[in-house]
């Protein structure tokens, strides 16, 4: 009815109505899909499942994938399948055996007599299959010997093995190890000698892998790859070979350039390779022949205790025998120098080292520095650089007691200020101290007032040079330890008179010809390389009578240094006696004790006077 008024909350209702009709709807729809993908998945289920059954029904007939038996790939076979590629593999069957150096050789399965034998092994091995497990397996591998599958005569089988050309021991060559080479002059070294594979087979294995061969009809068999050869042991790539020839290396790359004045001695690996042993990974070197190398070098180069060739200031020349002047190598020192250098690999140019040195090399190892002792003349000369510094008269040994002095070439000893000399019967102090052969020396005699002539003989000294005073001190202040001291006896030159120590004074004006004692006066030590013609004689005179005064004294004096009471013989004019060079005698003078004083240092370079010197020394006075 018009303007009739609706009820309160119906169109609440109505609304509520409108909604549950549509969630009921919805909810249906739902339902209905579910179903639909329920179905669908008990479908889909269905089929998978038929699927993999029927997959399983499968391997009830055929192998598994990934099975192999007698090494045959039966994979997805059946039983029939297997027997009969077996039946037809063994028909026509030949087996191509390839060996090393490309020989080979070849066996047919007639020969062997070769044939199938089942016996109910395939169909047991296909029943024992789980087939519901087919999908589980991945990529397992399943594998079965069957001893009876396959079948020949074995005896056959090794005989024709037997018979093939590489099997012959005669025809196989052994491996060899990997190996140092021999030493090689051109590299200064060593090498790795490769390892050498050879083509030595080992019965057993290649028998063993023919067999398996035949067994699985493979056609085709590679020894090598077979692993059928015997293999060196030690191979061109060990490490323990690799570092024993670096050692190797490293020693015999040493070099050692030594330097002998203008002269060189080379010590290479061409040497020291014959040093070597090897012991197994290790390498030692024999200090024994190194040794023996420094004694030959020193064999060599050694110039003390050898001759020396002197020109004199007389003019003549004289070969100075004995003594220890000159050059010696230490050996002992220089062989651990040596070895040294070797186990390092070094390369270096030196000197060996020397327990004694000398002032040059070559023949006249004394060079141009050095005092001439005339022991014939009794006269003395020293020469510093080449020029003539001093020279003077001089007594020696006493050759009536066995005191002479020897001859010889030998180092300064050392020198020493205000020493004093201690025999058995005596002590005597002098200024100026030089010896050069153990006890024996140069010194300072202020005792004495005459010098030369042939006071020696019967008035001479224990075996040291006797000098005036002012002579030995000027050698004194311009000698040093090491500088060569060379005595010699030279016919014709001995004086038949003495002079004074006035005479000697090295800074008192020089006497005329007529007048000296000795030969005329030089201003440069003669040459060594070319002979000088002789300095002419002063013109004879009359010889001067002996003088009457006493004779000297052998006695020493006691420390008082005050000189001798006998009256100086006069002057007379010198002639040069005829007479040959007085005789050494044959029993040696005791040497004496060591002066009390404190040595003077040796200068740097040069040692000790050996033991073993040749000439006896004298008691220091």
């Amino acid at each position: 009815m018009e303007g009739e008024q609706r009820r309160p909350g119906s169109r609440g209702r109505s609304r509520r109505q409108t909604r549950e009709s549509r969630d009921s709807a919805g909810k249906a729809l739902r339902i209905k899909i579910l179903a639909g993908v329920g179905a669908g998945i008990l479908l889909v289920g269905g089929i998978a499942g038929f699927s993999y059954i029927r997959q399983a029904k499968k391997y009830e007939t055929v192998f598994f994938p990934n099975t192999v038996i007698n090494d045959i790939d039966v994979s997805d076979k059946s039983v029939y399948q297997v027997k009969s590629e077996i039946s037809s593999g063994i028909e026509g069957y030949r087996l191509l055996i390839k060996a090393r150096d490309g020989k080979t050789g070849e066996i047919s399965g007639e020969a062997i007599g070769l044939h199938s034998e089942f016996d109910g092994s395939l169909e047991k091995y296909l029943k024992e299959q789980d087939t519901m497990k087919w999908a589980f397996r991945g990529g397992e591998t399943s594998s079965y010997e069957i001893e009876t599958m396959i079948a020949f005569d074995e005896e056959i089988l090794s005989s024709e093995l037997s018979a093939m050309e590489f099997m012959d021991p005669e025809a196989m060559t052994a491996p060899e190890d990997a190996h140092i080479s021999d030493y090689d002059s051109s590299i200064k070294g060593y090498t790795v000698v490769p390892e050498v594979q050879g083509t030595t087979l080992d019965p057993v294995k290649t028998a063993e892998a023919v067999k398996a061969a035949v067994m699985g009809l493979k056609t085709e068999l590679d020894l090598e790859e077979a692993g059928c050869y015997e293999s060196p042991e030690i191979l061109s790539d060990d490490a323990g070979l690799n570092s024993l020839c670096g050692t190797l290396n490293t020693y015999t790359g040493a070099v050692i350039n030594y330097t002998f004045g203008d002269k060189t001695e080379v010590l290479s690996g061409d040497t020291i390779h014959n040093w070597l042993t090897v012991d197994g990974t290790s390498v030692s070197i024999d200090s024994s022949k190194a040794a023996e190398y420094v004694k030959n070098l020193a064999s060599r180069y050694d110039t003390a205790y050898k001759p020396k060739t002197l020109k004199t200031s007389y003019g003549k020349t004289v070969t100075i025998k004995t003594g220890n002047y000159g050059w010696k190598i230490n050996q002992e020192k220089e062989t651990a120098a040596v070895l040294e250098i070797v186990k390092a690999g070094e390369q270096r140019t030196r000197e060996p080292e020397y327990s004694q040195k000398a002032a040059s090399h070559g023949a006249n190892d004394y060079g141009n520095t050095y005092v001439e002792i005339n022991l014939t003349a009794q006269h003395l000369f020293f020469y510093k650089d080449g020029k003539l510094l001093v020279e003077s008269d001089f007594v020696s040994g006493n050759v009536s007691k066995g005191w002479g002095t020897p001859d010889g070439a030998y180092p300064l000893t050392y020198k020493q200020k205000d020493a004093t000399l201690t025999g058995e019967d005596y002590k005597t102090p002098v200024s100026y101290w030089m010896p050069f052969n153990g006890g024996i020396g140069m010194h300072d005699a202020t005792w004495r007032s005459s010098f030369g002539g042939t006071i020696y003989k019967t008035s001479g000294s224990h075996g040291c040079i006797n000098l005036p005073p002012k002579v030995a001190k000027v050698i004194f202040e311009n000698i040093s330890s090491g500088m060569p001291v060379l005595c010699y006896f030279l016919d014709g030159t001995e004086a038949a008179s003495t002079t004074t120590t006035a005479q000697n004074d090295p800074d008192a004006e020089k006497p005329t010809a007529a007048e000296t004692t000795a030969a005329p006066e030089t201003t440069a030590a003669p040459e060594t390389t070319a002979a000088a013609p002789e300095t002419t004689a002063a013109p004879e005179t009359t010889a001067a009578p002996e003088t009457t005064a006493a004779p000297e004294t052998t006695a020493a004096p006691e420390t008082t240094a005050a000189p001798e009471t006998t009256a100086a013989p006069e002057e007379t004019t010198t002639t040069l006696e005829t007479t040959a060079a007085p005789e050494e005698t044959t029993a040696a003078p005791e040497p004496t004790e060591a002066p009390e004083t404190t040595e003077v240092p040796r200068e740097p370079g040069f040692a000790d006077v050996p033991e073993e010197s040749e000439s006896p020394a004298g008691p220091g006075f």
